[in-house]
């Protein structure tokens, strides 16, 4: 029997209507996470790793709109919810750590404020016990010192502690999955180490899903499950990491991979020619075919479809079989 995946998005499409064009930031993405698992989603600045989360949790700002798709979380499609129906899916349902703790937290709200506020909004601790209940998620989070600590404002924290706040935040409601978008960013390397360990140990203890966005394929090797490598709005490739990086197929992966710092003393570093193309102007066919070196005629064609790494459409895969690795590559079959 196929297991029900915890969050199944499907054909995700996210529009910004800006002039002079409209710019599809997300463009028909796919991907599901399983209860237990990490999946990581990888791709370079502006590829639309965050717009991707955003929509999930219903917090795109206009002009952004999702346009199309489902985002399915137990039984429901968020993508259609009200939002005052979408206001107890966050934080009782899908935690979020921010990119940047200290825009992301309210500077004029002690710590432990933040954290009783999500408590007592989802009805899961009264007033006079909210308090208690932050100290008891700060000293989870490993912050030293919380029953001082949560009277602080979060201007008197470090970055790396500011970070971990607001992992107190997102797990203050036990919810089954947490969306961390870039939680090492502007940390040092040491204190990017004990964020990403604490990550493990709170998705491990608590029996957490992970939804892990980043740039840092290091990051995605020491965390993630399986990955997802997002390009210009579409997902290129997902498999498991072991797949992704021993045995990568798209292009674009390869280039990826290929940029890690780690060969011999001296050795020149490869970089993927040119720049991410506009999203409000995409090339015709495969939106990497300007900077690929193995394009072929028929990527000015069209946008590959999906097909298993090892070549084979996917209408000839069997109904709830798992395709554990798939590309969006001519050069690994599909016909435009």
């Amino acid at each position: 029997m196929k297991q029900v995946p915890l969050l199944a998005v499907e054909n995700l499409t996210t529009v910004f209507d800006v002039k002079p064009r409209p710019v599809v930031a997300v463009n028909d993405v796919s991907f599901e996470i399983r209860k237990g698992e990490t999946l990581g989603l990888v791709g370079e600045s502006g590829s639309g790793k965050s717009v991707t989360a955003f929509s999930i949790i219903g917090l795109l700002q206009p002009p952004g709109r999702v346009a199309g798709g489902r985002v399915m979380f137990q039984g429901r499609d968020l993508a259609r919810l009200p939002e005052p129906e979408m206001r107890k899916v966050r934080g009782a349902g899908i935690g979020f750590v921010f990119q940047e703790p200290m825009a992301a937290l309210n500077p004029v709200m002690r710590v432990g404020a933040h954290i009783a506020e999500a408590l007592v909004v989802h009805g899961l601790a009264a007033k006079a016990e909210a308090r208690g209940r932050a100290i008891e998620l700060l000293r989870a989070v490993k912050i030293t010192d919380p029953e001082k600590r949560v009277d602080d404002y979060p201007h008197q924290l470090s970055g790396g502690m500011r970070q971990r706040v607001m992992m107190a935040v997102a797990l203050a409601c036990k919810p089954p999955l947490l969306i961390a978008d870039e939680p090492t960013t502007a940390l040092d390397v040491t204190v990017q180490a004990q964020v990403l360990d604490l990550l493990r140990d709170m998705k491990k203890q608590f029996d957490r899903s992970l939804l892990l966005i980043t740039h840092d394929l290091g990051v995605i090797a020491e965390t993630a499950d399986r990955v997802a490598v997002m390009y210009a709005g579409r997902i290129v490739e997902q498999g498991t990491v072991r797949e992704i990086f021993h045995h990568p197929k798209h292009p674009y992966t390869r280039g990826l991979l290929a940029s890690i710092p780690g060969g011999a003393a001296g050795s020149r570093l490869q970089a993927i020619e040119g720049t991410v193309p506009n999203l409000s102007v995409l090339p015709p066919g495969c939106s990497f075919a300007p900077r690929c070196g193995d394009r072929m005629d028929v990527c000015a064609t069209a946008f590959p479809p999906q097909t298993p790494a090892g070549g084979l459409d996917l209408s000839t895969v069997a109904p709830g079989a798992k395709v554990e690795h798939a590309v969006r590559c001519y050069l690994h079959g599909g016909q435009p």
